[in-house]
């Protein structure tokens, strides 16, 4: 739900790149078109009632079982992006339901250069023809339990000066980003764009720099202890520690190694539904209601399931507490 929100949020980004939006789903068109109205999204949403279409692209989650109702045809959550040819030219596939790209990452791969927005949390130093930004990318820059953000940390290098990436001889530092916040803060491997190659009178072995712009990408998401569907938002936003170590250097000579920490405050998003909303603290109320469409699954997961009666329900019942990340294991 609040995925199909971010991204009417994010349209008129989409817009000014030239990407048409489209989304596909395994709801019927009546729960499509309500969950629209109410939530006036502008964009397509496509109904593959069945999972024909889902099937024929290979996508559908196999973790959930028939009896799974009402998660049985859903697709793991992706994103395609298709040139002018209808050519896919990128993919973006996760196996947990919450782990979704931001619509800003898509953008930037489509774009093939990462935009990092003046409204995005973020803080900078200087350091003499130096500038290191870091800033904390996607969703709006807030926080979404699940949904995967950048932490994109960029160097603004004068002419004339580089920063070293490994190896590099005793005595010389190369760059190193390393992003922390409190538990419940999940970072992945950090991702430096490619370098080049560069010899410095004196060393005989080849060294790797980079120079001009260089954006370092942090992947990093958020578990239930800091943003929770299902519990209450302790907090507003929460603080993130991204350290810095490089070396910057000329043809002629050398700098001293530098160390920053930046930190950088980032809210957290509210989380959207009618069941939630007036209850928990950190929600907002979704004026759709879905028990209708939610009773009809379950009437075609009923007609469908090889169980019966006390025992059918008992599983539904499991499978909703689940959620369709919940896997199969009986």
């Amino acid at each position: 739900m609040t995925q199909l929100v971010e991204l009417q949020a994010a349209l008129p980004k989409f817009r000014d790149a030239g990407i048409k939006l489209y989304a596909v789903s395994y709801d019927e068109p009546a729960a499509l078109d309500d969950f629209a109205r109410h939530h006036n999204i502008t964009y397509p949403l496509l109904s593959d009632l069945g999972s024909k279409v889902i099937d024929r692209f290979g996508i559908r989650n196999r973790f959930v079982t028939e009896e799974q109702v009402p998660y049985y045809g859903i697709p793991f959550p992706g994103t395609y992006l298709v040139d002018e040819s209808g050519v896919v030219t990128a993919k973006f596939f996760h196996r947990n339901i919450a782990h979704r790209h931001s619509s800003e990452s898509v953008i930037d791969s489509a774009l093939g250069a990462i935009l990092v927005g003046d409204d995005e949390p973020q803080a900078a130093a200087e350091d003499d023809g130096i500038r290191v930004t870091a800033a904390y990318h996607g969703g709006g820059g807030q926080i979404k339990s699940g949904a995967l953000r950048e932490v994109v940390v960029r160097f603004e290098l004068a002419a004339g000066l580089h920063i070293y990436g490994p190896p590099v001889p005793a005595g010389m530092v190369a760059t190193t980003v390393r992003v922390s916040g409190p538990p419940g803060l999940h970072v992945g491997q950090t991702q430096a764009p490619p370098s080049h190659p560069f010899s410095l009178p004196g060393v005989d072995a080849e060294l790797q720099v980079w120079d001009g712009r260089v954006d370092f990408v942090v992947p990093v998401y958020v578990d239930d202890r800091i943003a929770s569907m299902v519990e209450s938002v302790r907090d507003e936003a929460i603080t993130l520690k991204v350290q810095v170590e490089y070396q910057a250097c000329s043809e002629e000579s050398c700098r001293i190694p530098q160390r920053k920490v930046l930190t950088v405050r980032v809210p957290l998003a509210p989380q959207v539904g009618n069941v939630l909303a007036g209850r928990l603290a950190g929600t907002v109320a979704t004026t759709m209601s879905s028990r209708r469409y939610l009773r009809r699954m379950i009437w075609r997961g009923w007609l469908r399931s090889p169980f019966r009666g006390l025992r059918y329900l008992l599983r539904l019942s499991g499978d909703i507490r689940r959620g369709p990340a919940g896997g199969s294991k009986r």
